[in-house]
């Protein structure tokens, strides 16, 4: 497979695992206002916070709105990293690998963006906001569905599945990040102990991952074990651990992977081995950061390994939200 194609088929991949992500947060972001009093509700700065944009949001925003928060999450041109931005981005790659694409994927992704272009302003409006936001989502499964339904087992779908899996375990790892530092640190902390059931719910949820846990763990929802599941289950499909064995399972089939196998599986065992009862806050988000600091290096193996000498034009800013505030300084252990 000519790197070219590789190279797209991975952002591909990337993007739409993105617009997918991006629609369930906002969706579960919105529900969670309603189930807290009002002097307690998190606000959606820790929403854009999540995208890794949020100095970027500061340039053209004034506060920190429903509007205005929704609006460049979901459709700002200025944003891109907004759901928008991601799909016309997977769109124009399958537009240029359409010849190996087959033609159901490519009208899902085209129907996709079509949509979302006409109804993107329907996300500012609760009444109308689920309706569409639960369409895009619906979208995206689709199309996961057809990688594997559809397509030929090879290159093409080897290179599908890693960038769903390294994008997947990205936006995990800053979503229980960000949440768990808003429900175990600063001033309101104490005052939030009696929802804290109701916040790790939305925790799960913005995974589509709570009647998972209830069913793996048999246990209340509490914060250590829901950290643990996302983080560190081997079933769940958008666990840091299971994205990470996938991604593995991948590599063993491709040529010249020791490097990254050598990464994923340190990655993986410092998961395996961390208590994460044991941790407090600071110690949990210094954790993440090695994970995520360590998945954009994975990344960047990727491209000089299978992607070497091929900068897609399409790709310059694609690393915003696996890259964006991370500390590359830190030593990494995971």
């Amino acid at each position: 497979m000519l790197s070219r194609v590789a190279d797209n088929l991975y952002w591909m991949a990337r993007y739409l695992e993105r617009t997918e992500n991006l629609a369930r947060l906002v969706g579960v972001s919105a529900g969670l206002m309603l189930d807290l009093p009002q002097r307690l509700r998190p606000g959606w700065q820790p929403l854009v916070k999540i995208t890794g944009n949020d100095s970027l949001y500061a340039e053209h925003e004034r506060d920190y709105s429903e509007k205005s928060a929704v609006k460049f999450i979901v459709a700002s041109e200025k944003n891109p990293g907004s759901m928008m931005t991601s799909i016309a981005r997977a769109r124009e790659i399958a537009r240029t690998v359409r010849d190996i694409l087959p033609r159901e994927v490519w009208e899902q992704i085209n129907e996709l963006y079509l949509y979302v272009g006409e109804h993107a302003t329907e996300a500012s409006a609760r009444r109308t906001r689920y309706g569409f936001l639960g369409h895009v989502t619906t979208a995206t499964h689709a199309l996961t569905g057809m990688f594997e339904g559809i397509f030929n087992e090879g290159d093409a779908l080897s290179f599908l599945t890693l960038g769903r899996n390294i994008e997947r375990a990205d936006m995990t790892s800053r979503i229980v990040d960000v949440r768990a530092a808003a429900m175990m640190s600063g001033p309101s902390a104490a005052e939030l102990g009696p929802f804290e059931t109701v916040l790790w719910m939305g925790v799960l949820r913005s995974l589509s991952g709570y009647q998972m846990y209830r069913l793996k763990t048999r246990e209340r929802v509490y914060g250590a074990g829901v950290v643990r599941f996302l983080l560190a289950d081997e079933q769940f499909p958008r666990a840091c651990v299971c994205c990470l064995r996938r991604v593995e399972e991948v590599l063993h089939r491709l040529p010249n992977s020791e490097p990254l196998l050598r990464r994923v599986s340190r990655m993986r065992r410092a998961i395996h081995h961390t208590r994460f009862e044991a941790l407090e806050q600071g110690e949990l988000h210094e954790f993440i950061d090695r994970l995520q600091v360590s998945l954009a290096r994975t990344n960047d193996e990727l491209a000089r390994i299978y992607f070497v000498g091929h900068s897609s034009p399409l790709a310059d800013i694609a690393p915003i939200m696996a890259y964006q505030n991370l500390n590359q300084n830190k030593q990494i252990t995971a």
